[in-house]
């Protein structure tokens, strides 16, 4: 199975060997190695996984997640290669572009984009669409407590999407990916344009998003 997701899989991947387990990345006081072990307890330790988003389960989670970012780095990448255990759901192409796509996108531009010398990827027609879809669907929810209303306008065509309606109304423009990676909490790094009053972008670019 081919997908953008198991594209994108590979590519951070082969990032994680390139860069080594011990560089910072986006995600705040997480390593390489922090990164790739919750990649591999989200998919094969559903017991750790669940306290990612219920908190009185995140003490066990983290226990759960350091047992398996003490793995020698080669094996705790090729976990993360290798992905899910046969009888995972995420094994059906359509569940895996449902829950893999963006998971797998902003998590290797949170490597990427924290090493010196990055630059904007090139995204593929396929990859930006399915961004694209997923972003549709998540972004309501991820923007629900944002301070100002939001609309994600795509600079490439694609339509654009009232992630909140509120006043005042901030609409943020760029490519799609950078679009995911906004609404993904990583508005520092993303590469969009905002037009709006100008407290209203203020504060949206340091608001919480996610679940």
């Amino acid at each position: 199975m081919t997908t953008p997701a198991r594209i994108e899989r590979e590519k951070l991947a082969d990032l994680f060997l390139e860069v080594g387990p011990d560089v910072d990345t986006l995600c705040e006081g997480w390593t390489a190695r922090d990164l790739a072990a919750h990649l591999v307890m989200r998919e094969r330790r559903p017991d750790g996984a669940i306290g990612v988003i219920a908190k009185p389960f995140a003490g066990y989670a983290a226990k759960v997640q350091k047992g398996i970012a003490g793995r020698e780095w080669a094996k705790l990448v090729e976990d993360v290669r290798t992905g899910p255990p046969a009888w995972s759901p995420t094994k059906l192409e359509g569940v895996e572009k449902a829950v893999n796509t963006v998971e797998f996108f902003v998590h290797h531009e949170d490597v990427l984009r924290a090493q010196t010398g990055w630059a904007v990827r090139a995204l593929d027609t396929e990859l930006t669409d399915d961004l694209w879809t997923a972003l549709g669907r998540a972004a309501k929810m991820l923007t629900r407590k944002a301070p100002a209303g939001i609309v994600l306008q795509p600079d490439d065509g694609h339509t654009a999407i009232t992630a909140k309606t509120a006043e005042p109304m901030v609409t943020i423009r760029g490519p799609v990916g950078e679009l995911v990676l906004f609404v993904y909490g990583r508005q520092a790094h993303a590469q969009v344009e905002h037009d709006g009053p100008a407290d209203a972008v203020a504060a949206l670019r340091t608001a919480s998003f996610g679940i």
